[in-house]
């Protein structure tokens, strides 16, 4: 299937879409630090966060064939970011570290639901040039949270006034989606008409999980963001807490990483097609882990492996994507997506998590070793299926990739 040339309205709304999704994920890591004064928290306590939202982001990803199927794209994706909104304002103002727990239930429903929809709309849809370059708007909101976050915190202003901040961002973003709902409507062509393809499932969540290929993407997915959320919100505290840099210091390479997430991603698009997916993302799960490897040197320049690891990471998860139908099939491409965003979600849950038990007995120099490892077994897994599951599922799927 060639993906149709989607409508300017259309394809400017995925990418304000992209970028809400990315604001409050990279936040968490600067905020960090002064949450836990507040709360009286241990490191390990960032676990609970993580898998908090982590929880509420798998189940939502888990239905999210079932969330297509009831409601139009643009209403799930207004109720979806109503609900981020939501949560980011329990953030702000929740007295008690449960209720904070509880409000991160409401972001990571609503993210996992935005992240499941668009991803699956976007693979069947806008092609991989459009996916890479939607992931840099992603990356975009990535980037702009934590810069907004730093300013707050060296002013002063504290780490509530920039949940209050984002939140508010949010709101008006899903009143934004409210009115412009019905572009959704009638864009793509749907089956039946040529070109086109659904993009609610036709075979059932058991069937899709049957699939080797399925399992196999899935568990990738788990060990990337695993990797990506590991480096964000761990970098500031390495720096801080573990290498003595100033709180700007830490929050400017902190923001330098989510911002090479953006400048690969935007690099990446413009030779995803002529290259193929599975040929970068073969170089860019290697160079992963050359990343991790200069971070994990204290004596190196952090900007150094944290820009290289974001660079490199940054074609990833797009490209992967973008070939999800091509490998598990259309009909099945929905449910796919959903487990891999869950399984992702599962990566925040416990990856991150394990840094901080890890920090907490045996203090914060272990945490960049740690993503080492994390960003090898990346690497490995994905050697893994392009040797085992990168043939074509039937002729007529077979890709020149």
């Amino acid at each position: 299937m060639t993906p149709s040339r989607p409508r300017p309205a259309l394809l400017a709304l995925a990418y304000l879409a992209f970028v809400s999704l990315g604001l409050p994920d990279a936040v968490l890591g600067l905020a960090w630090p002064s949450l836990r004064d507040t709360f009286s928290l241990p490191q390990a306590a960032m676990g609970a966060i993580l898998a908090a939202s982590a929880a509420a982001y798998f189940v939502s990803g888990l239905f999210a064939g079932r969330l297509m199927r009831a409601l139009n794209l643009g209403l799930l994706l207004a109720a979806s970011t109503a609900l981020v909104a939501l949560g980011l304002g329990g953030y702000a103002t929740v007295p008690l570290f449960a209720l904070f727990l509880c409000a991160a239930c409401f972001v990571g429903f609503g993210s996992g639901a935005i992240d499941a929809a668009l991803n699956t709309y976007a693979a069947q849809h806008f092609g991989p040039r459009h996916m890479t370059w939607l992931h840099a708007a992603y990356s975009i909101g990535a980037t702009l949270g934590p810069v907004l976050m730093t300013a707050l915190l060296t002013r002063g202003a504290g780490w509530r006034a920039g949940y209050a901040v984002i939140g508010a961002v949010l709101g008006a973003l899903a009143v934004t989606f409210v009115v412009m709902r019905r572009q959704w409507e009638g864009g793509p062509p749907q089956p039946g008409e040529e070109g086109g393809a659904s993009v609610v499932p036709t075979a059932t969540a058991w069937e899709a999980l049957r699939r080797p290929r399925v399992r196999l993407q899935s568990l990738i997915f788990f060990f990337y963001v695993g990797v990506e959320v590991t480096a964000g919100q761990w970098s500031y505290t390495v720096l801080t807490e573990g290498r003595g840099l100033s709180t700007a210091e830490a929050g400017s390479w902190t923001s330098l990483y989510w911002g090479s997430l953006f400048v690969g991603r935007v690099m990446s698009g413009f030779v995803v097609e002529r290259l193929g997916p599975v040929r970068m993302l073969r170089g860019c799960t290697a160079l992963a882990v050359v990343g991790a490897l200069l971070f994990a040197l204290p004596a190196l320049p952090p900007a150094l492996g944290l820009g290289l690891l974001g660079l490199s990471m940054a074609p990833i998860f797009p490209a992967l994507m973008s070939e999800t139908p091509r490998r598990v099939g259309s009909d099945v491409a929905a449910h796919a997506v959903g487990f891999q965003v869950s399984a992702g979600t599962l990566g925040i849950a416990v990856l991150p998590s394990a840094v901080g038990f890890m920090a907490e007995r045996f203090g914060i120099a272990v945490v960049a070793p740690q993503l080492l490892v994390y960003a090898a077994v990346l690497g490995m897994l994905h050697g893994i299926l392009t040797v085992t599951a990168d043939r074509p599922l039937a002729p007529e799927r077979e890709s020149g990739t």
